[in-house]
């Protein structure tokens, strides 16, 4: 089963959150505090306007570890060394040759980079009224766009990190949660054991009633679709035969 605990400390030392001339310093505090609660840890700044600041503190809220262990750099390319996936968070739909994520397409795609290659990734948030630059997106391996609401699609800076934030959690746990459904499935059933199960259906739909032996091919595919779809283990193939043959002998019973 995956280290769910390992995952998430590499996530902490190799996904950097980077915000670049950052104009109000509780925005700077405000995102730490959404970094923590996500369990994100490393911050870059950009050119912050006011930095250590008061307001940073305040808005932090018990984050202040993240704000005291954050990076200042004067440009973008500083605050990238090292980064080998570059993600542009862009408010809007922008015609440029850049391809566009959504927030769990991004997350997705983060934390397979990270887990798999080892890489270093960063989340790159541009200014609070204009967002990031065409220059700075183009050094962006892909743009996120968050798909607010249209007639009123002004985002703050915290929640945009909270937001990705929380979809690179979520595909965390549900590596964890996936690996324990796999875990508890047991073994596929196999081919030869669908089609011995297929015709012990059909027998039993038949004997009670249920099938037209003259005309069963239309439920019979519908059926198919419907238990391929779920691709039954050994175990619960077992207990679907079981059913069956219960089936049989009590249709076969005397009133």
């Amino acid at each position: 089963m995956p280290d769910v605990t390992k995952i998430q400390a590499q996530l902490q030392t190799q996904v950097r959150i980077v915000l670049v001339d950052t104009s109000h310093a509780g925005n700077i505090g405000a995102t730490a505090r959404a970094m923590k609660n996500m369990g994100l840890a490393r911050l870059y700044l950009v050119k912050p306007k006011q930095f250590p600041h008061a307001d940073a503190t305040a808005r932090a809220s018990g984050a202040d570890d993240v704000l005291a262990q954050a990076t200042v750099c004067a440009t973008l390319d500083e605050a990238l060394v090292d980064c080998s996936l570059v993600m542009g968070a862009s408010a809007r739909l922008r015609n440029l040759p850049v391809p566009l994520l959504g927030p769990r397409q991004c997350a997705a795609k983060v934390l397979g980079e990270v887990t798999t290659l080892g890489i270093e990734c960063a989340l790159v948030f541009g200014r609070e009224h204009s967002g990031l630059t065409n220059d700075e997106l183009g050094r962006c391996h892909y743009l996120v766009n968050i798909p607010t609401n249209p007639e009123y699609s002004s985002l703050n800076l915290a929640a945009a990190v909270q937001v990705l934030g929380y979809e690179l959690r979520m595909a965390t746990l549900d590596v964890q949660t996936e690996a324990i459904l796999d875990e508890n499935a047991g073994q596929l059933a196999s081919a030869d054991d669908m089609e011995r199960f297929y015709v012990h259906l059909q027998q039993t739909l038949e004997i009670t009633g249920f099938l037209d032996p003259k005309n069963p091919r239309i439920m019979m595919q519908r059926l198919r679709r419907l238990f391929n779809r779920a691709r039954p283990s050994e175990v619960e193939m077992n207990i679907l035969r079981g059913i069956l043959t219960s089936a049989q002998r009590h249709t076969h019973q005397p009133d």
